[in-house]
């Protein structure tokens, strides 16, 4: 079964229950599919194998009934073709292939029904209900899309849809993604200048967001220089491009150096591991990374990770929607949502924070607030707490200590 559905299965365990038994539920549910799978396809097995085997058996006696028919030669008397017939019409009745082929094509037929259903039993494939309307800006959305097209190297279809959707003014994206993905062509060919070029360009930049990009691209052409023109030439380069950064890159100089002695044979030297292909591909890919840095852009795809993501809450929104049914007046004008939804850490990208006393989600409207004990309520509960009075002390919640509004102090999240 493919990864994501067994994700799905799994996400869709209810919450309320602890962690052992999530996890034994989820395992009794994947087990019921797969054990289900399973039985697909040990029937199926048992079906071809048997049906080549009456194949076999009928193909065996027809050919030998042939073969006698055929002997003519070293015999006083013909074959009696009709008897030959007759022999081999015997001994297919004998076999009787479709009978035997009967039972297992029926336990087949009935292990193949049953595991739809049992699919049908753990996956909704209605994902509407989760939908609510949102307004939505259609530039904004043509915008994300042509982006998405030109970040991913789909120039072609970029340009085809920025034309169809009649938004010229987004085929300006391509560009800087057109240079990247030369840089990177050129990179994965061996040709390492396009991608020096520009890092010495943006050197400064890069030195600011704390890159060391270009020291690695050096040290690549080094080896490269190394293993195909030998020890003078790799010197000889070191000498022009990495002796003035030596002050900040002396350890980095001093294993190249080290590497000279080994020439010829590095596959024995101590520092075999710089030489080896993954470096390569590891450094197109942080090249691609500082690269969207540079551009202002994230690395990866936003219409990726909102599409990740949804797939990821899916599973939660459908379960509320179960709860939910005949309350959708109540969904549509939901601000926040009742029920956690878990998503993966690289899906998290900053911190939420629920008051424990109205258990509402911060906002910039209603932001945390530190009280003096330590405790952080938002402000919305202060200000109940308080009774909308800024001198009255109040009773923290969750300790002893007497507090007063003006003790409070908001903090940025």
């Amino acid at each position: 079964m493919h990864p994501l559905s067994l994700s799905l299965v799994c996400r869709f365990i209810s919450p309320s229950l602890s962690g052992e038994k999530k996890l034994i539920h989820c395992n009794m549910e994947l087990n019921t599919i797969k054990d289900a799978f399973d039985r697909v396809v040990k029937k199926q097995k048992l079906s071809s194998s048997k049906s080549q085997d009456m194949i076999e058996r009928v193909s065996q006696e027809i050919e030998q009934a042939i073969s006698r028919m055929q002997s003519v030669s070293g015999t006083t008397s013909q074959p009696d073709h009709k008897e030959v017939l007759a022999e081999v019409k015997t001994k297919l009745k004998e076999i009787s292939p479709l009978s035997q082929l009967d039972n297992p094509q029926k336990e087949l037929s009935v292990a193949l029904n049953k595991y739809p259903k049992i699919l049908e039993k753990f996956f909704n494939p209605d994902i509407s209900k989760a939908y609510r309307n949102v307004d939505s800006d259609v530039h904004t959305v043509n915008q994300i899309l042509a982006s998405h097209f030109y970040r991913e190297g789909l120039f072609d279809i970029g340009d085809c849809f920025t034309e169809e959707a009649q938004e010229p003014e987004y085929a300006d994206k391509k560009s800087p993604f057109l240079e990247m993905y030369r840089i990177l062509k050129a990179m994965r060919s061996g040709d390492l200048e396009p991608a020096l070029e520009w890092a010495a360009i943006n050197r400064e930049k890069l030195n600011q967001n704390g890159s060391n990009i270009e020291l690695q691209l050096r040290r690549l052409q080094f080896i490269d220089i190394l293993q195909k023109k030998g020890r003078d030439e790799a010197l000889k380069y070191c000498r022009k491009y990495m002796t003035p950064c030596a002050h900040v890159c002396m350890p980095d100089i001093q294993k190249l150096m080290a590497c000279l002695l080994w020439a010829g044979r590095v596959e024995c030297s101590p520092y075999y591991d710089l030489f080896l292909p993954h470096h390569a591909e590891k450094l197109a890919e942080e090249l691609a990374q500082q690269y969207c840095k540079l551009l202002g852009e994230s690395y990866e795809s936003p219409l990726s990770t909102t599409i990740a993501a949804g797939v990821q809450g899916l599973p939660t929104l459908l379960k509320l929607m179960n709860v939910m049914t005949g309350r959708k007046q109540e969904w549509q004008s939901m601000k926040h949502l009742p029920v956690p939804v878990d998503l993966a850490k690289e899906l998290q990208f900053h911190s939420i924070f629920v008051c424990p006393v109205s258990r509402d989600q911060a906002s910039e409207e209603n932001p945390p607030m530190l009280l003096s004990c330590g405790h952080v309520l938002c402000k919305q509960s202060i200000t109940k707490l308080s009774k909308n009075n800024s001198t009255r002390p109040f009773k923290c919640p969750y300790c002893p200590t007497e507090v007063e509004v003006g003790q409070c102090r908001q903090l940025h999240f």
